[in-house]
Parts: C-alpha cells; sequence; structure tokens
C-alpha cells in the first residue's frame, strides 16, 4: 500500500491515525464485551474504518453526513461522547434513542449525522432532500451519505441517484464495496466491474479509490468537495475494501475463503498507516504506545460510567409522549369574510397561503409545477413562488418521500404531493418507516405533509381509486387528516402544514369539483384531533368521514323522520374519542360509515372503542358500513355495487329497528 502526503502535515497525519485508532479500540472493546453478554449484537467496521474517518475528517463540522452500521468511525470524528454512544449499546436512557432502537440506528443533530434504518435504501434519499436544503439555502456545504455494495441492489439507490443528478444537488454518495452483501458476494449481487461504471448512466461523476489508504480517502473526498461546494452536482465515490467479520458476530466468516481472507489482513488500514508513519519517522512506537493507552482509558473509564447508569425504567406516558413532537398548535379561526369555494379550490388557497406564511416551505410532486398538479392544485404557484420551492419530480416516490424528510431536518418544511395515494406503495416503506419512527428513535425533525388523492365513485379502476387510510392510521407516528367539507379542508392543511409532525391528509378526488361552501378568505387554522357535529339527534349516531359524511347526508335528506347525531370526524389520528363515546351514550345506537373496505378498515376501531367505552348505554350492536372486501373495480355499476352508499340507507334503518 503507497501513501502520498500531499501536502499533508505531521500533525495532519497523526490526527488521521488517531482517528483511525479510536474506532478500532472500541470495537475491540465490544466484541469482549458482546461475548460477555454486556451488548445485544454488533456489526463490525474492523478493516474498513479509513473510509467512515478519510469522509467525516475532509467535510467541515456543520456538514451532515449520513452513515451506515459499520461507520463506528463517523461518530467518533464527530466527537460524540463515549458515555451516551456506550449507553446507546446497552439501550440505556442517556443513549442517543433512550433504548429504543440498538447500535447505530440513531443520529444526533447537534452532530450533523443522521441515523440509518434497517431498510438501508432510504438513507440515500434522505441525503438528497438535506442537500437540496443546502441548495436553497445556497450555503455551499456538501452531504455524504455512506452506502453497502448490497444496499446498491435496492430501488432507492436508483431514485436517489437518478433525483440527485436531475436537480444537480450537491451530495457524494460513498459506496463502501467490501465484496459482500451479508453473505452474498459481489459476482452474486451485480454485473458491472465497479460502482463507478454506474456513474456514466446518471450523467454523475464517479471514482473507485483505495478504501483501505486513509489519505486517499481524505484526499478525494476532500478535493471533491470543494468543487462540488463551487459548482453544486453529486458525486460517487466507490471505495474499495473488506469487511474482516461477518455481517454480524454471530453470522461468521465460513463463507468467505481463506485465501481472499489473508490478502485483506495484508491491507489492514490501520497497520499499514502506522508502519508508513513510523517509517517515515513522523510518529515511534513509543507514541503509538501512548496513543491506544490514553484511548483505551478513556473507553474504560466511559464504558464503567455508561453500565453503572441504571437499566430503563418503562413508562408508558414518556413512551406515549414521544411519538410525536409536542408543540404549540396556533388557533386562529375563521374570518367572516368568505367565498364560495369548491373543495380543490380550498386546499389550493390553504396551500397557497401557506407558502406565503412559511418561506421555509418546499412543495414536491410529479407534475406541480408549470401543469399543476393533475388536479390543478399548484396551478400558478411556480409564478408566485419559483421552481425551486415548487418542485417537479422525477417518477420516484420512495426518494422524495425520503428527500422530503431530509428537507426537515434540514429545517425546511415540505409537503409532497403523491400524484394518487394509490402510488404510495411504491413509496410505502419510507413512510412507515422513517417519517413515522424518527422522532420517536431519536428526536428528529419529521415536518413533512403527504398530500394523498384517494377515493372512488370517478370509474378510476383498482389503481387510482383505493381508499388505504387504514394502512397508515395502524402506524404509529403518523397523523392522518381527512375533510369533507372546503373549509375544513383549508383550515387543516394549513394545521397541518403548521404542525411539524408527518400528515397524511386525504383529499377525496370526486369531492374536488362536485361540493362547494363558504370557506373563510383569510389564513385560519382547524385544530387537529377535532371532530365536528355536523347533525344533532337522538336515536342513532352516525360516525364518519370524507366522502361518507355526504353519504350519510344524503340519506338523512331524505328520511327527515331519522333524529341522528352525524359526526364527522375529520381527523382520524389523533382521533377525537370523546365526542364519540359522548353521541353515543346519548343515542345507544351507532353505525360507523366509511368507503375503506369492511376487514380491517378503520370503521373496526371505531366501533370497538364504542364497543368497550359506550356497553352499557347500547341498545343494539354497534353497526359499519363500508365497501365490499375487492379492489376497486372500473365499470360504474361494479362500481356502484362496491360502494357502501347503496346499502346504507337500509342497514341504518335495520339498526334503527332494532
Amino acid at each position: 500500500m503507497q501513501f502520498e502526503r500531499k501536502g499533508l502535515s505531521d500533525i495532519n497525519l497523526v490526527d488521521l491515525y488517531k482517528s483511525l485508532l479510536v474506532p478500532r479500540l472500541i470495537e475491540e472493546k465490544m466484541l469482549i464485551l458482546l461475548r460477555q453478554g454486556k451488548i445485544s449484537k454488533w456489526f463490525s467496521g474492523i478493516g474498513q474504518e479509513a473510509i467512515s474517518v478519510g469522509v467525516t475528517s475532509a467535510l467541515d463540522e456543520d456538514e451532515f453526513i449520513l452513515p451506515m452500521h459499520r461507520n463506528l468511525g463517523v461518530f467518533t470524528t464527530k466527537n460524540i461522547e463515549f458515555r451516551r454512544l456506550f449507553s446507546q449499546f446497552q439501550g440505556k436512557a442517556n443513549g442517543f434513542t433512550k433504548g429504543r432502537d440498538r447500535s447505530f440506528h440513531f443520529g444526533s443533530k447537534k452532530n450533523h449525522i443522521i441515523g440509518m434504518i434497517s431498510h438501508l435504501g432510504p438513507q440515500l434519499g434522505v441525503a438528497d432532500g438535506i442537500a437540496l436544503g443546502n441548495l436553497l439555502k445556497k450555503n455551499n456545504k456538501v452531504t455524504a451519505v455512506f452506502t453497502g455494495d448490497g444496499a446498491t441492489s435496492e430501488g432507492d439507490f436508483h431514485e436517489a441517484l437518478n433525483v440527485a443528478a436531475v436537480w444537480d444537488l450537491p451530495v457524494i454518495f460513498i459506496i463502501e464495496n467490501n465484496g459482500y452483501g451479508l453473505s452474498t458476494p459481489s459476482s452474486e449481487q451485480f454485473r458491472c466491474k465497479n460502482f463507478a461504471d454506474k456513474g456514466v448512466g446518471y450523467g454523475i461523476e464517479a471514482h473507485t479509490i483505495d478504501g483501505n489508504n486513509i489519505i486517499d480517502v481524505y484526499n478525494t473526498v476532500k478535493k471533491i468537495k470543494n468543487k462540488i461546494s463551487k459548482k453544486s452536482r453529486p458525486v460517487i465515490i466507490e471505495c474499495m475494501t473488506f469487511r474482516m467479520r461477518g455481517h454480524e458476530e454471530a453470522s461468521g466468516t465460513k463463507y468467505v475463503p481463506d485465501k481472499l481472507m489473508k490478502k485483506w489482513q495484508k491491507l489492514d488500514p490501520i497497520n499499514n498507516f502506522e508502519s508508513f508513519l513510523i517509517d517515515e519517522s513522523i510518529i515511534n512506537l513509543d507514541d503509538v504506545r501512548s496513543y491506544k493507552e490514553k484511548i483505551k482509558n478513556e473507553i474504560n473509564l466511559s464504558w464503567e460510567q455508561a453500565d453503572k447508569e441504571p437499566s430503563i425504567l418503562p413508562n408508558i406516558n414518556e413512551e406515549l409522549r414521544d411519538i410525536f413532537c409536542s408543540y404549540t398548535s396556533l388557533s386562529i379561526p375563521p374570518s367572516n369574510e368568505k367565498s364560495e369555494k369548491r373543495l380543490v379550490d380550498a386546499i389550493s388557497d390553504g396551500l397557497k397561503q401557506s407558502m406565503f406564511k412559511h418561506d421555509n416551505l418546499v412543495l414536491l410532486g410529479q407534475d406541480i409545477a408549470e401543469y399543476g398538479g393533475v388536479f390543478k392544485i399548484t396551478d400558478g404557484f411556480v409564478k408566485l413562488f419559483g421552481k425551486e420551492r415548487v418542485r417537479n419530480t422525477p417518477i420516484c416516490e420512495s426518494a422524495i418521500v425520503s428527500a422530503s424528510l431530509g428537507l426537515s431536518i434540514n429545517n425546511f418544511k415540505a409537503v409532497m404531493e403523491m400524484q394518487f395515494a394509490d402510488f404510495v406503495t411504491s413509496g410505502f416503506n419510507p413512510v412507515v418507516n422513517n417519517l413515522a419512527k424518527t422522532h420517536y428513535r431519536w428526536g428528529e425533525n419529521v415536518d413533512v405533509v403527504l398530500r394523498m388523492p384517494t377515493g372512488a365513485g370517478v370509474g378510476a379502476g383498482p389503481f387510482h381509486s383505493q381508499s388505504n387510510e387504514a394502512w397508515f392510521t395502524h402506524t404509529p407516528g403518523l397523523k392522518v387528516v381527512y375533510p369533507a367539507f372546503p373549509e375544513d379542508a383549508k383550515g387543516l392543511l394549513i394545521s397541518s402544514i403548521n404542525d411539524p409532525n408527518p400528515v397524511m391528509f386525504f383529499e377525496h378526488k370526486a369531492l374536488y369539483r362536485s361540493i362547494s361552501g363558504l370557506v373563510s378568505d383569510d389564513y385560519f387554522t382547524i385544530e387537529l384531533g377535532k371532530a365536528k357535529l355536523i347533525k344533532s339527534g337522538c336515536d342513532v349516531s352516525i360516525i364518519s368521514y370524507g366522502m361518507g359524511v355526504h353519504w350519510a347526508l344524503d340519506v338523512l335528506d331524505r328520511n327527515n323522520d331519522i333524529s341522528a347525531d352525524l359526526i364527522d370526524l375529520r381527523t382520524l389520528i389523533p382521533l377525537d374519542k370523546d365526542k364519540i363515546i359522548e353521541s353515543v351514550k346519548k343515542t345507544g345506537k351507532a353505525i360507523v360509515l366509511h368507503e375503506d373496505c369492511m376487514l380491517g378498515g378503520f370503521g373496526a376501531d371505531i366501533a370497538s372503542l364504542i364497543s368497550d367505552k359506550c356497553f352499557k348505554f347500547l341498545d343494539a350492536p354497534v353497526k359499519r358500513s363500508s365497501s365490499l372486501d375487492t379492489p376497486v373495480p372500473f365499470s360504474i355499476n361494479l362500481e356502484d355495487q362496491f360502494l357502501p352508499k347503496s346499502r346504507f340507507e337500509k342497514q341504518l334503518k335495520d339498526l334503527l329497528n332494532y
């Protein structure tokens, strides 16, 4: 292994050496503790330290890095406190995740480190979003994100690189090519010789370097950082290295040929760099012993301190409280200056006024710029706010959801239009595993709204008509909003954007232009989690949301003799349980109406709540009215049969006659 100083001073070289020692010595300690049962799992980066240390050392302190599970050197080079690090490994309260996640599944905004999830690919899209934030701030900062050769097989890799290339984002994609994805060798993962070859296809500059040579890593990253700070664009750096231990310690290395293991042992990044420094008379063996002793003493002391910390005492209230970021909602009542607006206009109005209100709000979505989106919600927005804040996206749902999170981390607000709610499946992982869990895990910003055009009744078939809100009510960490009327839609959207938590905002397509109402012209809010009593009666409680509210109104208008409470939930998460319980206790009968299928629909949770809290007040079983348990058909006749609107009136009357 050849080391070329390339202008680095003795002090620079010694600092790099010390930085290399830290993760290696911590790992050696952790492997002992793992065998002693003091920690539960370990993903070793032994043999790959030069990449983590070199990349981190080359960046500014305030530049974000998104590491993976073998990048201990990122954390230590960023000067993460050893004691907190060891508390994290033990699942102690002093750790970064308060015992809610393990090993390296955490971040620290103070240190500009963003934690990974086990689904490796979304990390790349998050980096895109952070880099976009830097681009919008014009701060000349870059973002570095790590991935492995195995993870490059994921679709998120393609999406993130494509988005970064199209938008010329200042991202350095670090690919640690260690020859294996868990136990699967590179020959069974991909056909290209080097990942640098893939750069051509994306129009991205790419380099392949010796990942075990700390000087090469440092200088390459430093040079590229300086270049893309001046002229923004993404760059791929493939770092050739080797994983000297198993995927994790339990897996072992039996699948690795002995010859290959011996080859890479000779290329150990620390031993070789140490020999170089000694040969160049920059350090001597006494220095080596002194450096190691000092680091080991600090490690041992910090471990003892962390080990003495008590185990976590579970607190239900704290766990529930930390699912969402707490904040004081802004209460602005609607003014008396009102105009007749369709639902589509009210949503557009709320979005537009929010863009004026928050100059850090960025809109993302397919065709939302000049075209105005497929439903024309953002028509004319480009002229008002520019293409930097109203951004057309490639068809990369997963990467754009992740990028929305990245924007939030970089102190922006993000509203993404999912062109159709059905298409969220292509971005499902980052929604349910990143947006939903990031604040709970380590307190990071997740200031993201996903607008979800939803629902049937327009003859659009099984891929453009689903009511999929229950997927997200089942996922702790997401708020779910579903308005039925124009004024509610505007006020709730504004509140959703003000809310620093992830919100799934459902908009029924068939209501966009079919209903209208008086809507305040001014900026106003409606509190999330507050249902609305549309009609008051004494015989039965009808609980619904979205299109179901209008079906219920139609039935009640045709049957003036039915005295019913009609509750429009408006927000599914948080759910206004008190209003439901109060109504059912009064009427003694309840029916839940929604467009979603029966099995697994959100109505089941409402029915369960009523049975649990109102059982002794009930005069009849709780009923549910829903769509059929089939995909949404295309034919109008079949669709009408599928939807509950043709059955609801009879079901309601049967309940009243029970």
